[in-house]
């Protein structure tokens, strides 16, 4: 039996988780791991690290998955990236640096502490409520075991709820209309999305494909002149919201009101601590 949450205290939960999922991807860890297995790119780094639990699959499997990226830059690098290393290599290449990178972070007696464990042990209990329809990277990673070190377990649950809410985000945007680049334009524009340089740089858009969709949310009244959301905006971002944590309540029901508030205030902890480590750019965050 389940307990009332209050609102968005999934949303909450999986802020706190989210970003330490997310460490891998500017972590020089990753760099050196791939670099070993003869990775030169680091955008194909990147997108087969996220992308091998899905296995050898190509430019249109990931465009599908990922949404918001370029199938321009996605077709430059897959499959090709399954000619440098397998899946198998990359997943385990990935678990190096996320071991890598939590120990540099968080330090030796935060990955071996009894808080550890409980926020792995909380985590991985709110994931046995997750589903697999129309879920494809939450299912894909479901498919793989779940490390033994508490550190490891725990980041491979966040993986698991990250992907979970971003499978029903991609629905979500789907019904309210937002094609990639107005996703991408109109997160930016609430102040909790990535500055345009990081958008561009990771994403694979050009500055014209930006301005293109800013015009469109113009054209729909989402978007004032000075690129800022207006009423009409604001309440799309926040009907977009609530649709997500409707299609992403099951696992925090599952876990109940105080494990969630419990693996909230866990995880805001190590988020704090990574992030005073230098786990993020100063300038990943913004607007400009």
């Amino acid at each position: 039996m389940t307990t009332a949450l209050p609102p968005r205290a999934g949303r909450r939960c999986h802020n706190a988780l989210n970003p330490l999922h997310s460490t891998l991807y500017f972590s020089p860890d990753l760099d050196r791991e791939f670099s070993a297995l003869g990775f030169t790119d680091q955008s194909a780094m990147r997108l087969a690290a996220r992308s091998a639990a899905l296995g050898a699959v190509g430019a249109g499997t990931v465009a599908a998955t990922f949404y918001n990226y370029n199938h321009e830059l996605l077709a430059r690098h897959l499959p090709a990236v399954w000619d440098i290393a397998s899946p198998a290599d990359v997943l385990a290449a990935r678990l190096r640096t996320v071991d890598a990178t939590l120990r540099r972070l968080l330090g030796e007696d935060t990955v071996s502490s009894p808080e550890m464990a409980e926020a792995a042990m909380l985590a991985l209990r709110a994931t046995e409520a997750c589903t697999r329809h129309a879920r494809p990277l939450y299912s894909a990673h479901a498919d793989l075991s779940v490390p033994e070190a508490p550190h490891l377990a725990y980041w491979y649950a966040a993986t698991l709820l990250r992907e979970h809410r971003g499978d029903g985000h991609l629905a979500a945007l789907l019904t309210v209309g937002l094609d990639p680049v107005e996703a991408l334009v109109s997160h930016t524009a609430t102040g909790k999305g990535m500055a345009p340089r990081w958008v561009l740089g990771s994403r694979g858009w050009k500055r014209a494909d930006w301005e293109g969709a800013t015009e469109r949310l113009r054209g729909r009244g989402l978007l004032d002149a000075e690129g800022e959301l207006t009423e009409a905006g604001t309440a799309l971002r926040d009907e977009l919201e609530e649709r997500t944590d409707r299609l992403d309540s099951a696992p925090y029901e599952h876990l109940g009101a105080a494990g969630v508030e419990r693996l909230t205030e866990l995880g805001r902890g190590f988020l704090v601590t990574a992030a005073v480590a230098g786990a993020f750019p100063a300038d990943l965050v913004g607007k400009g």
